[in-house]
């Protein structure tokens, strides 16, 4: 059994995870020229559009599949190992629907018609909240962009950065301060001649998620798009897409390394470069980090789908499994690439891709500053 298999527990699982493989590996076919261009996989989205699985986490109520967070991050793994841009890319999405489906934030009438957008059109979602000068929104920056009531709505200008997904999304949320209120709060806006997305994504690694900044110039949205409340805590179990797309990464950087072990024959050895000892406890040292990596993962995402009541209180459990798997991703990319060498510097290979890839891993959410400020409280205010 393969390594990637292990946290399939049914015949339904394993039915939707060889589709997974099969779009993966149409995925590696085009990675190299993605990542070498900086250009969007609109072909990639076809086929995952295609395959039905815009509507995996859309609720069975309005046609969707409605899976667990659990099956997602099977999903997300998979996807990974052929392409991780398109993986981290997609899983926003899939994560965004769930998120919406379990926190019931959105008024469930506009929940209602993005859900039949998704099944019959393959529509898709995500949030724009980042700016230069505000930063992460995880760490508290109020955002710059402006929402200013006008004609029955909303006209709404500023800039958002790293908006994965813009050149395909026809729509998307956005977060802005209100000056009449003071208070800021989200919207969901539509693509218009007033929205520009702008194409400054030019990053070492994740080339192709098309994150560009998106730029407002008063856009206009109704008074029924203002996104008011911010519904029930899940604790932000959907967030471990994240971690699973770069352990689907890890993985690939680890298999590569394996089959080049066993094939590898310098012509001063009688035998592949996988029976040299500094050679296997350096595959040893791979399998610790991704085991323990996985574990905390699955384990984690049963617990959030089956603790329905004590969401909010896995949000320590969660930012774990995140913080060992991006940085154990790392230290496997790393690994791979001194088992192969001089060799896995070479953009003939993926390994160098690999590398540049997983390091976005630190800058996705929840950072390893606030993981450890948390696991820190959780055990501080254990006494109180």
């Amino acid at each position: 059994m393969r390594a990637i298999d292990q946290y399939l527990r049914n015949e339904k699982e394993k039915r939707r995870a060889a589709l997974a493989d099969e779009l993966a590996a149409r995925f590696a076919e085009r990675a190299a020229r993605h990542d070498r261009e900086g250009s969007f996989p609109f072909e990639n989205f076809d086929d995952l559009r295609e395959a039905g699985f815009m509507k995996l986490t859309v609720p069975r109520a309005f046609g969707g599949d409605e899976i667990s967070l659990y099956e997602m991050v099977q999903v997300q793994e998979r996807l990974a190992y052929g392409d991780g841009s398109t993986a981290l890319g997609f899983g926003w999405h899939i994560g965004q629907m769930l998120h919406l489906r379990t926190s019931r934030k959105w008024p469930e009438g506009l929940f209602a018609d993005l859900c039949r957008d998704v099944v019959a059109e393959g529509a898709m979602i995500n949030s724009f909240a980042s700016e230069a000068k505000s930063g992460s929104p995880s760490r508290g920056g109020k955002p710059e962009t402006t929402a200013v009531a006008a004609d029955g709505g909303w006209r709404i200008t500023g800039r958002k950065t790293f908006s994965t997904l813009s050149p395909i999304l026809d729509r998307f949320v956005v977060s802005a301060y209100l000056p009449e209120e003071d208070t800021t709060a989200d919207f969901l806006v539509a693509r218009s001649d007033r929205v520009l997305v702008e194409e400054t994504w030019d990053t070492i690694g994740m080339r192709g998620t098309g994150s560009h900044d998106v730029v407002l110039d008063g856009a206009w949205t109704g008074s029924g798009m203002r996104l008011a409340g911010k519904g029930e805590d899940d604790g932000g179990g959907w967030l471990l897409h994240i971690p699973a797309c770069y352990l689907g990464i890890a993985m690939a950087a680890r298999d590569f390394a394996l089959d080049y072990a066993r094939s590898y024959r310098p012509n001063h050895l009688g035998e592949p470069i996988a029976a040299l000892p500094a050679v296997r406890q350096s595959f040893g040292e791979i399998e610790i980090e991704l085991r323990t990596a996985r574990t905390l993962l699955y384990t984690a995402a049963d617990r959030w789908d089956r603790e329905i009541a004590d969401r909010p209180a896995l949000k320590p459990e969660l930012g774990l499994a995140k913080h060992v798997a991006t940085n154990g991703a790392i230290r496997i990319v790393d690994l791979a690439m001194r088992i192969v060498g001089g060799a896995s510097l070479s953009r003939r290979l993926p390994l160098e891709r690999y590398y540049r890839d997983v390091r976005a891993g630190l800058h996705n959410p929840p950072m390893d500053s606030a993981v450890l400020q948390m696991l820190a409280s959780a055990a501080l205010d254990e006494r109180a």
